[in-house]
């Protein structure tokens, strides 16, 4: 059967070259529908070449604005370790040292400098996440310990580290415990 059908083909395509050679608006015609369909694989060619550039410049332009919002990532979360012992650092004051009349400007300049630092940070677009009393969420918590507590199940009890943003993302999980089940 396909022998048949190859045969039919090549005896049409011997007819119209017959047919080409005798009538010449036939292979113009013929000529005229090679060049159009070419014309119009051009035309695909080049639009798909142009949507595929405007693709590019459209990725280069994302990146380039991340590349810009986020390129101080690095350095704030180095950074959050000197937020972390500063913090440490005011907490273990005693509070008899706090009321000490000599003691006093050196609280209180420990204490500017840890706000100093808050300030720092939300002017780059680092905030500070609220745990306590959110239900764990791995995106933004890492579960260190179950607690026995009244809280419902899954409910973040404690923190041992505070969790950080850098404007929508994770920059650093807080470190929580959790309430146990049952």
């Amino acid at each position: 059967m396909i022998e048949d059908e190859n045969t039919v083909a090549n005896d049409a395509a011997e007819l119209r070259e017959e047919t080409a050679a005798a009538a010449p608006e036939v292979a113009e015609h013929d000529e005229t529908a090679k060049l159009r369909a070419e014309l119009a694989e051009s035309k695909a060619a080049v639009l798909y070449a142009h949507a595929e550039a405007q693709n590019v410049r459209r990725r280069a332009e994302k990146e380039t604005a991340d590349a810009k919002a986020y390129a101080s990532t690095n350095f704030a979360r180095d950074l959050l370790s000197v937020a972390d012992n500063l913090s440490r650092g005011l907490e273990a004051i005693p509070a008899e040292l706090r009321a000490d009349e000599k003691m006093k400007g050196l609280v209180a300049g420990l204490e500017a400098t840890g706000r100093e630092l808050e300030a720092v940070f939300q002017r780059h677009g680092i905030k500070k996440m609220v745990a306590i009393g959110e239900k764990l969420d791995p995106n933004f918590h890492q579960a260190m310990f179950e607690l026995p507590s009244d809280q419902a199940p899954g409910t973040v009890v404690q923190e041992m580290q505070a969790g950080y943003m850098i404007k929508d993302r994770l920059l650093r999980p807080a470190l929580v415990g959790v309430a146990k089940a049952g």
